[in-house]
């Protein structure tokens, strides 16, 4: 049974910076996305940021390229989204999902991921 835990969420400025940590167990590390979305209120959930497992990176959405990278780290079974230079838009819940994948990546629509963290808040000041 796949599951999944973040942590790392908390309040900063306009221009600060957060690391966000999914820690999974259960998930096969074959043809396998963890994926971060993000949901404020009044929105629709968005990907952020996918990570094809064992592989790399292989989606950012356009609000986030260049500011946030996503990793991994095989050892402690995590993956990671480091935010910087942080908006106030960035401000919403952020949770990481996982799918497999056949494609050879990974997939942007949050009714596909089927493992789902209880999510961390991010809140973004001006």
């Amino acid at each position: 049974q796949v599951q999944l835990v973040e942590s790392g969420g908390g309040s900063v400025q306009t221009g600060g910076a957060l690391r966000l940590s999914c820690e999974a167990s259960g998930v096969s590390y074959s043809r396998n996305c963890i994926t971060w979305f993000r949901q404020s209120p009044g929105k629709e959930r968005e990907a952020v940021a996918g990570f094809l497992v064992g592989i790399g990176p292989t989606y950012y959405a356009d609000s986030v390229k260049d500011r946030f990278t996503i990793s991994q780290d095989t050892a402690k079974n995590k993956v990671y989204l480091q935010m910087n230079s942080l908006k106030p838009e960035d401000t919403a819940m952020y949770y990481c999902a996982s799918a497999p994948s056949f494609i050879g990546r990974c997939s942007v629509k949050w009714d596909e991921y089927s493992s789902w963290g209880q999510g961390t808040q991010v809140t973004v000041s001006s």
